[in-house]
């Protein structure tokens, strides 16, 4: 149970009003190098299936890197949420029917085909250089990536604006760290700072 007073809220709060003050410049250049580098992973690591997300408010904008993976023959995926459970992922690629899931973000539908990615670009509020991110509490992300760690290996990147990262997330033994964290400006490779 958190409370205002939760190092995480506080943290998240003034993380998210940081990113809402950004430039309109910042957020289009940024969406620019999201599919650059976004592209380069995926080419390195030739993974099965890659998951990103569908932007809500004023997040990084992951659709137009979504079209760039589709259009390389790349499977595409969006997450799919359940309260109080692990996400799971359906294929998707920009243009495709979606649909308000539980938390009103669009979400494919169930006859668009579960799959389990193993590259994933993921949405966060804050971050730290540990690879430790705070989501927006409802722990989605941590045991949908413990559930896919204990299948096999994956890279989890976080993608945020720099504004975003803090001195240190408050970590939990269930916490999952992101692999790496993608920014505007720069690549961090959190396993350095394990």
């Amino acid at each position: 149970m958190t409370t205002l007073a939760d190092p995480k809220v506080i943290l998240r709060r003034r993380a998210l009003s940081r990113r809402r003050a950004l430039d309109a410049g910042v957020r289009r250049a940024f969406s620019a190098r999201l599919v650059d580098e976004g592209l380069r992973l995926a080419r390195l690591w030739n993974p099965s299936v890659v998951s990103a997300f569908y932007p809500i408010g004023d997040e990084p904008d992951a659709l137009a890197l979504l079209r760039a993976l589709a259009d390389e023959g790349f499977t595409t995926a969006l997450p799919v949420t359940a309260r109080g459970r692990p996400l799971t992922f359906r294929r998707w690629r920009p243009g495709e029917a979606t649909f308000p899931g539980p938390m009103n973000i669009p979400e494919p539908p169930p006859e668009a085909g579960d799959v389990a990615p193993d590259l994933l670009f993921t949405p966060l509020a804050a971050y730290d250089r540990r690879g430790h991110r705070i989501g927006y509490g409802a722990g989605h992300y941590d045991r949908t990536l413990a559930g896919l760690r204990a299948r096999g290996p994956i890279h989890a990147v976080g993608v945020a604006y720099s504004v975003c990262e803090v001195e240190a997330v408050p970590d939990e033994p269930h916490d999952q760290r992101l692999d790496f964290i993608l920014t505007e400006s720069e690549l961090i490779d959190a396993r350095d700072f394990g």
